[in-house]
C-alpha cells in the first residue's frame, strides 16, 4: 500500500492538534512516534503466535494516535486489524484475516511518521542550497546577482 503524501495525513486535522497542543506538540509527537513502533511491533509480534487478544491494545493504540495527528490511512488500518483481532477473540479464532492489513502496517507507519516529523521540523528535513554552508543568493547592489 502506497499513498501520496497529501493523502497520508489530513493536514487540517494536523494543524488543529498543532494548534491545540501548543508548546507539548513536538513532545506529544515524539511519544507517538515512541508508542507506534512498539504497536507496530507488538502486534506483528501477535501475528507470528496468532494472538488475537494482544493485538487489541497496541491497534486500538495506535488508532487513537493516528487519527490525533490526522493520520487517517494509518488509523484506518490500525482500527481493521484491531475490529478482527476483537471478533477473533469472541469467536476463539486465530488472527490469520488480519495478515494481509498487519504486512501493510510497518511500512505505512514508518511513511506516515516521515511526513509527520518532516511537517513539524521543517529545518531537519531541508537539504542545504547548491551555494553550500551559509551560502545565500541575495542581491549586494554591488553588481552581483
Amino acid at each position: 500500500m502506497s499513498f501520496e503524501g497529501s493523502t497520508l495525513i489530513n493536514w487540517p486535522a494536523y494543524s488543529q492538534a498543532r494548534s491545540e497542543l501548543g508548546a507539548g506538540f513536538v513532545r506529544i509527537l515524539g511519544y507517538f512516534r515512541e508508542d507506534g513502533v512498539k504497536s507496530v511491533a507488538a502486534i506483528e509480534a501477535a501475528m507470528r503466535s496468532l494472538n488475537a487478544a494482544a493485538m487489541v491494545i497496541p491497534a486500538h493504540t495506535l488508532k487513537g494516535e493516528a487519527r490525533q495527528f490526522g493520520a487517517e490511512p494509518l488509523a484506518d488500518l490500525a482500527e481493521a486489524i484491531e475490529v478482527i483481532a476483537r471478533d477473533c477473540v469472541e469467536m476463539q479464532d486465530t488472527p490469520e484475516e488480519a495478515l494481509e492489513h498487519i504486512v501493510q502496517l510497518r511500512p505505512l507507519f514508518v511513511e506516515t511518521l516521515t511526513l509527520l516529523e518532516r511537517e513539524a521540523n521543517p529545518i531537519v528535513a531541508r537539504k542545504p542550497a547548491a551555494g553550500g554552508f551559509g551560502r545565500r543568493a541575495i542581491p549586494t547592489g554591488f553588481g552581483e546577482e
